[in-house]
């Protein structure tokens, strides 16, 4: 006969956990808001205080139906979120409809050459909770800064560059390529693990 455990006493002595008294989230974790990815993903979404490279099939094939969960979610609990010089004019109505507060909402205006510099220096504030940039040109001492500058202000930074840049290496603690046929995520690069080997069904159109 196994020995009877005395449950109150384990909790007491805080040798077992509670499970509704746990935190909403443990701390560090960033989910993407989106199931299927986040459970395929190696930290159970992006990875916090780093740089996560999403490579388009083309620019606006669907990194905002990605991110804005997370935005929204960051904007929600008084974070910031900046745009340096995004390829499209932010329509407002659309963030509003995906539950990203504009108040927490910043766009930088940029030429091509600054853009990464002003990415870097939003990172390394420490007031931003999200700095999204679509970087021309980006080599690997250029995304290093801005994986430097993520770690330093504790923000989650991302990349939006071509498909083409796979074949580069990158120090991003994620690579993401975001295909349009079929509608498919697939994991290129993701720290903490093996990427999958199987493309994740889009479940942001």
């Amino acid at each position: 006969m196994g020995a009877v455990v005395d449950l109150d006493g384990l909790l007491d002595q805080r040798r077992i956990w509670r499970g509704r008294q746990t935190q909403a989230r443990p701390l560090g974790l960033q989910p993407t808001g989106h199931m299927s990815l986040d459970q395929r993903l190696p930290e159970g979404g992006w990875p916090a205080s780093a740089l996560s490279e999403l490579l388009l099939a083309s620019p606006g094939c669907g990194e905002l139906q990605l991110l804005w969960p997370s935005l929204a979610r960051l904007t929600a609990e008084g974070g910031r979120v900046v745009l340096v010089a995004p390829p499209f004019i932010p329509y407002a109505p659309a963030w509003q409809a995906a539950g990203v507060d504009l108040r927490w909402l910043v766009q930088i205006e940029a030429e091509p050459a600054d853009a990464l510099w002003a990415a870097e220096q939003c990172l390394r504030s420490g007031s931003c909770a999200a700095v999204l940039c679509w970087p021309e040109r980006a080599d690997d001492r250029a995304l290093r800064r801005l994986q430097v500058a993520a770690e330093t202000g504790q923000a989650l930074a991302f990349a939006c560059r071509p498909q083409q840049a796979a074949h580069n290496p990158s120090p991003a603690a994620l690579r993401l390529a975001i295909d349009t046929r079929p509608a498919q995520w697939r994991v290129l690069k993701c720290r903490g693990g093996m990427p999958p080997a199987a493309p994740i069904a889009s479940s942001a159109h």
